[in-house]
């Protein structure tokens, strides 16, 4: 069975020259939700803008980057994108009409479906988001947590079948956090999300990698690899409090 994602050795230099990615290699299963974890510059959002070939301006065949088993290649360009749905981690690069229905309608036009299935997609992703009233509301006038439901419901409204999502909860408070993670929980996609919310990743996801300086340093269960305290601290993570207070067992049953 193809994998969701398959990435392989895959690098990218900056303009100024400096390496982003040093040779990544990972693998999604269908279905499965994995966490990219790792300090700031290591990475992670390089990576994930590869995955529907945002990056590199030259597209490469060779297979760096395979999603559902087909090359993020120049020619397949469009297939993918209807696949793969990112959700960046600033919603205002994400928001650009005036109000919600437009912002949200306007994937499912792409596609090329009639007005009565666009509509019908927008009513539907909106509701999947907790926001079935917001459709003439105004994009800026929302909060922020609105605004990243608005920017899922844009992605969802698309029917990709992997998700890709980058910080989904920086900047929420504690409880917009705790409705982003019930939402994405709702979501049958394939899911890779980097995060520094290990909180997150321990109640979503079930495996997770580690990035550092545009290499994978580790990868495996959430709850072994975020009890390794030793590999948190050196890659500038932190146990999350979370696994001390439960026993690792019940880590993935906790729902905050």
């Amino acid at each position: 069975m193809n994998a969701a994602i398959e990435v392989t050795n895959l690098k990218y230099r900056y303009h100024d020259g400096s390496e982003a990615l040093r040779g990544v290699s990972l693998r999604v299963a269908p279905g499965e939700c994995v966490g990219v974890l790792g300090p700031n510059g290591s990475g992670k959002s390089t990576l994930l803008l590869h995955l529907n070939g945002i990056l590199p301006e030259k597209l490469s065949a060779d297979g760096a980057v395979r999603i559902l088993g087909q090359s993020v290649s120049a020619e397949n360009l469009e297939t993918i994108r209807r696949q793969v749905g990112l959700v960046f981690q600033d919603p205002d690069d994400q928001l650009f009409c005036p109000t919600v229905e437009e912002d949200v309608a306007f994937g499912p036009m792409q596609l090329g479906l009639s007005e009565a299935q666009v509509k019908e997609r927008v009513q539907k992703a909106l509701a999947q988001v907790g926001l079935a009233d917001f459709d003439r509301r105004a994009t800026h006038h929302l909060s922020h947590g609105e605004k990243r439901r608005v920017c899922l419901a844009g992605v969802l409204a698309c029917e990709p079948s992997v998700l890709v999502l980058d910080e989904p909860t920086s900047d929420l408070d504690p409880r917009g956090r705790r409705e982003f993670k019930a939402l994405l929980r709702q979501i049958p996609a394939t899911k890779l999300i980097a995060t520094h919310d290990l909180e997150l990743v321990v109640e979503l996801c079930s495996r997770a990698i580690v990035l550092d300086q545009g290499l994978v340093v580790a990868e495996g269960p959430v709850v072994e690899l975020l009890n390794d305290e030793e590999l948190m601290l050196a890659h500038g993570l932190e146990r999350p409090h979370i696994l001390r207070h439960h026993h690792p067992h019940h880590a993935e049953n906790h729902t905050a």
